[in-house]
């Protein structure tokens, strides 16, 4: 029997697992509630519970499986195992996950961060087509990024590779960050962040606009409510999306000149405005981009939703000698 792998996403509400083929099908899929109580200190106990109990019903033992790799938020010491700073489960001191989770499985755990782990699994199943040179970028509640460059997933001196949502976007007049900067990408293309910009831009915009009326009337915006009233061709959403598209290309292009990656995949919850998103940001970022960038780095939405974490998670546990393209 071949050997088998797990993957396992570890979110501030919930844990979703998965036993997956050596080739990163999904064979079976489960999720937990993440209980942050105590400092999070039941977390780890739970998850590997619920990898035994999961094992157990399905008649599976340890022996078939190469590991399980696991995508967790935080600053991740890969090398050791360890994770700190992980403040929506409330770890804010150095857990020993590797250690403790491999005490109750038994099994090999292999660990990096949430947002390199979702760009390992658009890189190998998804939009990343197996490509070696491969970024990605989540708009979520906060702008994430993982890096794939020549075949490794990059990591920095101290983890802090692949922060694209940190990147100067507004050097002059820019929004406070929560990372205590201003200007971040984060503060004007994160869902909060383009509500922030919507909000700003209805106090100069004068003409008839539904966007701005819903401002006005004090009612709740969302990113995905821009970017619908913008299908609709609302002036000020159009406007909104223009500027958004603008900074984000602006990131987008350091990094293509920089890395010249085959492709720059764009995920989280904001890329489900897809086409209205996309074509605008490729529209700048081909006039912002070195010749050679532009005809070879291509932009594209993310294919594989929230299963992204889990399959890239499972790409860690892939013995160095197996073929770990797609």
């Amino acid at each position: 029997m071949e050997k088998k792998l797990i993957g396992v996403d570890l979110g501030g509400t919930s844990v979703k697992m998965a036993i997956l083929t050596k080739d990163g099908e999904v064979e079976e899929k489960w999720s937990i509630k993440t209980n942050i109580s105590d400092n999070g200190s039941h977390i780890v106990k739970e998850l590997g519970d619920s990898l035994n109990q999961k094992l157990t019903e399905l008649g599976l033992d340890n022996q078939q499986f190469y590991g399980v790799g696991m995508g967790t938020p935080g600053t991740v010491n890969y090398e050791k195992g360890i994770v700190k700073g992980a403040y929506n489960l409330n770890w804010s001191k150095e857990q020993h996950v590797r250690d403790g989770l491999a005490r109750i499985t038994g099994l090999s755990i292999f660990l990096d961060n949430d947002a390199n782990v979702a760009a390992l699994g658009e890189r190998w199943k998804g939009a990343g087509e197996g490509g070696a040179n491969v970024v990605f970028v989540t708009l979520g509640t906060g702008v994430g990024g993982g890096i794939f460059a020549e075949g490794q997933i990059l990591h920095g001196v101290r983890g802090a590779a692949g922060e694209i949502g940190h990147v100067t976007v507004m050097p002059e007049n820019g929004y406070q960050c929560t990372c205590g900067k201003k200007g971040c990408l984060e503060t004007v293309a994160s869902a909060t962040g383009i509500v922030r910009v919507a909000k700003e831009m209805a106090k100069e915009f004068s003409d008839v606009s539904e966007l701005k009326q819903l401002i006005s009337d004090e009612k709740e915006i969302t990113s995905k409510k821009v970017f619908d009233l913008g299908k609709k061709n609302d002036q000020l959403a159009v406007a909104v999306i223009d500027r958004i598209s603008f900074y984000l290309a602006l990131a987008l292009s350091h990094i293509g000149n920089m890395l010249n990656p085959e492709k720059i995949i764009i995920g989280g919850g904001v890329s489900a405005a897809g086409d209205s998103l996309l074509k605008p940001i490729v529209s700048y970022f081909e006039k912002m981009v070195f010749p050679v960038v532009r005809e070879s780095t291509k932009i594209s939405i993310a294919t594989l939703g929230n299963d992204a974490g889990i399959i890239g998670a499972a790409w860690l546990a892939l013995p160095d000698d197996e073929d770990q393209e797609a």
